[in-house]
């Protein structure tokens, strides 16, 4: 069991933990038509912008309601109507993920009585899912933000269907913030190729994998439809990929009593065992001779190459699901855990197999990873990198000083021998530099 203890500073010099809002956005950008729109001001919504550009590389859907001083003081409701009203006019969004910020939070606009009296005069917004999510920038995580989103999603949006709509091989899958584009990609694959159809929410490998569309659009062109988040009430179970994704499954439990299993990680050995045994038992299929194999490779690497990692000191400073599944990862290959930091008190953080757990930022992270053998977080890192002279390994967001991140991938076999093999690197590399 591990120790939470929480840095007693009164301003954080060196942020590691980014805003609910971002963590929303993210998650509604995994969603087909959609239009994100934050109800503040416009530095709100550039911030949230830049960064998601910084990291995707990609250009990224996203509206304000440009709140004034004199706007927020009088009150947002009609601003927030008219933003509403053009987006439908020039955009043509099939959802509009609608998020508040920390301007209208501490003014106390109720968003939700707004939402109702728009619909009520205007009645032609009736097709139309507006999915509203609270999300302050002064309170929570990124992780929080994208949690609360899908949770609002499968409030608001699937619908209960009849036992002729019930799908005996349809499942819906909730995967968090843990997770990039290339992981979400290569889960579906490994469902599909049990027989299985997942809906997953929010499908990130949709939008945000960096491809050339046919044609541009102001709205997402791909991801999870308005019509597949209705069907969700007919899946036949629930797989939470994420511990921040239980109360969603909790929520789509009560609603369409579709049972649910969650996975704390999806990288590892043992992980990926326990996720491929799931998909059979639901699937009634055999786990099929690609994935036997490369579990046998993973095997053969994990033993050929555990002396790179055995006694190695790590120090990670990340979101509470990805430092889980991180962790857990490297505790399997025999690796010491010299630091842990991350942005949120959270469950799952005192099951974790080690000393203790700082809620904090990067600068308590750059004091407790003095001694470390490789530091593990994002691309804020670098320079506490420098001046520790130990190596960086970029997880988490943002990563701007690398290509393609939103297609790297750690999941399954293959997404773990990735990473086996990039972390063991620079441990080589560091071994090399000690004897030259």
């Amino acid at each position: 069991m591990a120790i939470i203890s929480v840095t007693s500073t009164s301003v954080a010099v060196n942020p590691l933990k980014q805003s609910q809002t971002l963590g929303a956005v993210l998650a509604f950008l995994g969603l087909k038509g959609m239009m994100p729109l934050l109800h503040g001001s416009q530095g709100c919504t550039a911030l949230t912008k830049a960064v998601l550009v910084q990291h995707f590389r990609q250009t990224i859907p996203l509206s304000s309601t440009a709140m004034t001083e004199v706007a927020t003081i009088l009150g947002g409701e009609e601003r927030l109507e008219q933003a509403i009203l053009t987006l439908v006019q020039r955009s043509k969004p099939e959802i509009i993920g609608l998020c508040s910020t920390g301007l209208v939070e501490t003014r106390g606009d109720d968003m939700g009585r707004f939402v109702k009296e728009i619909r009520h005069r205007h009645p032609e917004l009736d097709y139309l899912p507006i999915v509203l999510v609270s999300t302050p920038d002064f309170k929570g995580t990124l992780q929080d933000g994208f949690a609360g989103a899908v949770e609002s999603i499968v409030r608001e949006i699937p619908q209960k269907g009849s036992k002729q709509d019930a799908c005996a091989t349809q499942i819906t899958i909730l995967a968090s913030s843990a997770f990039t584009p290339g992981d979400v990609q290569e889960i579906k694959e490994i469902i599909t190729s049990f027989g299985l159809v997942p809906i997953v929410v929010p499908d990130l490998s949709g939008s945000l994998d960096g491809h050339i569309e046919d044609s541009s659009s102001a709205i997402t062109a791909n991801g999870t439809n308005a019509a597949q988040l209705r069907s969700i009430g007919s899946s036949v179970f629930t797989l939470a990929l994420g511990d921040s994704m239980r109360g969603a499954a909790q929520i789509l439990e009560e609603r369409f009593n579709i049972p649910y299993e969650v996975f704390g990680e999806l990288t590892g050995l043992t992980a990926v065992d326990k996720f491929l045994q799931a998909l059979a038992d639901i699937s009634g299929v055999s786990v099929p001779e690609k994935y036997r194999r490369q579990r046998r490779q993973l095997q053969y690497m994990m033993l050929e190459n555990h002396f790179y990692f055995g006694c190695k000191r790590v120090s990670l400073a990340l979101e509470p699901d990805l430092l889980w599944s991180t962790v857990s990862f490297l505790r399997s290959l025999g690796v010491e855990i010299h630091s842990a930091v991350t942005t949120t008190r959270f469950p799952l953080l005192e099951k974790l197999p080690i000393k203790s757990v700082t809620i904090g930022d990067l600068e308590d992270f750059e004091q407790l990873a003095v001694g470390s053998d490789l530091l593990i977080t994002n691309s804020h890192g670098e320079a506490i990198a420098q001046r520790l002279k130990i190596p960086l390994y970029r997880q988490g967001i943002p990563i701007f000083d690398r290509l393609d991140y939103g297609q790297f991938t750690k999941v399954g076999y293959r997404g773990t021998m990735q990473l086996l093999f990039d972390i063991g690197n620079l441990f080589l590399e560091q071994e090399i530099k000690v004897k030259h």
